[in-house]
């Protein structure tokens, strides 16, 4: 079992920047490959990035060049550094874990983007 917890969202300004961080406890996240989801009201929940155990990442192509996903497996947190926001950009972000060889998976609760003037 990991419970996984997200913070740092917020309200932003377009162009401006946030960094999300999931911190996960009961278990060593080391062993998790790790994940951010966002969804909107209404819409399915959509993979922003993920992360493999040896660090390996992937992005979404609306996303690649502006967001940054990282671990720090000494502090069990996964990352989301999130720049030149977007109004777009406005969801609700899950962090997500799963060992490589299961297929449950483990989700926050989420936390809130808002991009807007």
């Amino acid at each position: 079992q990991v419970q996984l917890v997200e913070s740092g969202g917020g309200l932003v300004q377009p162009g401006g920047s946030l960094r999300l961080s999931c911190a996960a406890s009961g278990s060593e996240l080391s062993g998790f490959a790790m994940a951010w989801y966002r969804q909107v009201t209404g819409e399915e929940r959509d993979l922003v990035a993920n992360i493999g155990t040896r660090g390996n990442t992937n992005y979404a192509d609306s996303v690649k060049g502006r967001f940054t996903i990282s671990r720090d497996n000494s502090k069990n947190t996964v990352y989301l550094q999130m720049d030149r926001l977007k109004p777009e950009d406005t969801a609700v972000y899950y962090c997500k874990g799963r060992r490589p060889w299961s297929t449950l998976d483990y989700w926050g609760k989420g936390t809130l983007v808002t991009v807007a003037s």
